[in-house]
């Protein structure tokens, strides 16, 4: 099955450029779809625009506050009304996915604590998900480089949250880039876990830069592992091109273009 590739507009689009012409650009080379980090006043006309050009919609936040999330209980409220109204909208639109946080560590709280709350309020709200067909997707960051103090920054954290909740619409999103800086191993462990996984995102590594061979990851490997377990759903690019911005899409593309 062949890579479906996605691009996170808001971190790749330059603002000089209209998301018309960037959407067309992208569609042009192949990329399957966009993604959203908020659901703001410009949702609308960035969706219809991507439809426009043949894109879907690949993920988008599913609730605020990257910081304070899912392992603080006093959350779980606000939380499980920001998921079930991004659920709705995910399930209008025909997005597969939001994205979940687990939140910073919290003082006197360890880990196998955290993980229970977390799997806590991502149950209440695991329900929904499955009736509706989109899956809450807990994001795997990096708490050394990019985020000092985020919890959920080991695939096997992620990995305990998924098994307490056991629903087939709880998964991670599986950083490449941020889990190549706090474990590395990263084609057995997504081999071994594709079951838990509903969405990738890439960058080079270090410095969070373009995919080719300036960096260490293989990411044309990595791509072809996924695609031969025959994932479903994206691998959403989210990097930084240290040049022309098409030109360094277009490279992507064809690294990642396995199956």
């Amino acid at each position: 099955m062949r890579i479906k590739q996605s691009v996170c507009y808001p971190m790749l689009k330059p603002p000089e450029i209209p998301l018309a012409d960037f959407a067309a650009r992208i569609a042009a080379m192949g990329y399957q779809a966009i993604e959203l980090w908020k659901r703001d006043e410009t949702f609308e006309e960035v969706v219809a625009i991507a439809k426009a050009n043949g894109l879907a919609i690949a993920t988008m936040g599913g609730h605020d506050s990257l910081g304070v999330g899912l392992n603080d209980p006093a959350e779980h409220d606000r939380i499980e009304a920001e998921l079930h109204a991004s659920i709705e909208i995910a399930a209008n639109v025909g997005i597969p996915g939001v994205i979940c946080f687990s939140g910073n560590q919290r003082e006197g709280v360890n880990d196998e604590e955290a993980i229970a709350i977390t799997a806590e309020g991502l149950r209440r709200v695991a329900p929904h998900a499955e009736a509706k067909g989109v899956n809450l997707n807990l994001e795997l960051l990096n708490s050394k480089v990019d985020h000092p103090g985020y919890q959920c920054d080991h695939s096997a954290w992620g990995i305990a949250v998924c098994e307490q909740v056991n629903s087939p619409n709880v998964k991670l999103l599986y950083d490449i880039y941020h889990m190549q800086i706090m474990e590395g191993d990263v084609i057995r462990t997504i081999q071994d876990n594709i079951r838990w996984i509903g969405h990738f995102h890439t960058a080079g590594v270090p410095g969070r830069r373009d995919l080719g061979n300036a960096q260490e990851l293989n990411y044309t490997g990595i791509c072809r592992a996924i695609a031969e377990i025959g994932y479903n759903f994206y691998v959403g690019h989210e990097f930084k091109p240290t040049g022309d911005v098409y030109e360094a899409l277009q490279e992507t593309f064809e690294i990642c273009d396995q199956g």
